[in-house]
């Protein structure tokens, strides 16, 4: 579940009546969530018909949810289709991130996911022979994608979700829309995961994000306000998207741990993760949910480009907080 919550006031973008910018937002659903973007220029515009074609271009290649989509037809055995640039894109971002997290970030982990009621397929009763044969079809090595642009599958049965990073790169593609378009200041908000360009210069501050406590169940109270610039952010947690058991009661939530074939009840509760690109940031923050901390702390010892807030609970319970030195310098004061 993601986390982040678009911070904008309407008195800083309107209280100064001497600047000429304009605050141009487009708002909607789509990807099955809300987006807001904003994007600033002296006069109006409207660019919501290009905004609807990039994420229709993105479901059509993308959406395990839309059975006729290029995803859907790869997992449903077709090896025939010759994927688009999307598709290829989001590929390679997941091989990289599949690679640095040690395997922790796997987007064939789709069979599980719809096993355990996560997903757009059958949700299964599962024990541990169950799972044990699902994992077989799990596994980035048992994929490739072909220099003529079509997949292939060591097994028919391997599913691919890319929802762990497809959002996030929906929202890279439309920071690359406005780029286009000659938009020098912008916010592109889907799902409550960011990409910024240069700043709200109608406030004459930095774009803020805020970050979402992870214990508060009812309602929404800010953990964190940052501030970002020419950068992106995403957060995942599983304290929002769960599911009981309706027999056994036990919680199941929406991590799945590519290792063990099982839902990860860890010890972390959040992860909100900056960087270059949206999908860097979505990926990473969805295998830091699944990796112990002291794994994600040596993974972001070694990748300076990324900046990391990871909540978590310790060995006596109580809820802690891990930061990069650089996320630290993005917290906004209160008091400003």
């Amino acid at each position: 579940m993601k986390q982040l919550i678009f911070v904008c006031s309407a008195a800083l973008l309107f209280g100064c009546t001497t600047n000429p910018l304009i605050k141009n937002q487009t708002v909607g659903n789509a990807l099955g969530t809300t987006y807001s973007i904003i994007y600033l220029d002296d006069e109006q515009l409207d660019f919501q018909k290009e905004i609807d074609s990039v994420f229709q271009v993105l479901n059509q290649s993308l959406s395990t949810y839309i059975p006729t989509s290029d995803i859907s037809k790869i997992n449903k055995g077709d090896s025939t289709i010759v994927v688009d640039h999307m598709f290829k894109d989001v590929f390679e971002t997941s091989s990289q991130v599949h690679k640095a997290s040690n395997g922790y970030f796997d987007p064939t982990v789709g069979v599980l996911a719809n096993a355990w009621g996560f997903g757009p397929g059958e949700q299964l009763r599962l024990d541990s022979l169950k799972v044990d044969s699902l994992l077989n079809y799990v596994g980035w090595d048992k994929v490739h994608l072909n220099a003529d642009g079509t997949i292939s599958k060591t097994h028919p049965e391997t599913y691919f979700d890319f929802n762990a990073v497809a959002k996030g790169y929906a929202i890279d593609r439309l920071g690359a829309l406005l780029d286009a378009k000659g938009i020098e200041n912008y916010l592109v908000e889907v799902g409550g995961e960011v990409v910024t360009k240069g700043m709200n210069k109608i406030s004459g501050k930095q774009w803020s994000v805020g970050i979402d406590d992870p214990q508060v169940e009812i309602g929404r109270q800010l953990k964190l306000i940052v501030s970002i610039q020419d950068m992106a952010m995403a957060s995942s947690g599983n304290y929002r998207k769960f599911r009981i058991d309706p027999e056994t009661g036990e919680k199941h939530v929406h991590t799945i741990d590519p290792k063990t074939g099982y839902t990860k009840n860890a010890k972390v509760l959040a992860a909100s993760v900056v960087a270059k690109t949206c999908a860097e940031a979505d990926a990473f923050a969805t295998a830091f949910m699944a990796m112990d901390l002291e794994e994600s702390k040596r993974l972001l010892a070694a990748h300076s480009e990324l900046e990391a807030y990871i909540i978590f609970l310790n060995e006596s319970g109580e809820t802690k907080e891990y930061m990069t030195s650089g996320f630290e310098k993005l917290i906004v004061n209160a008091n400003n």
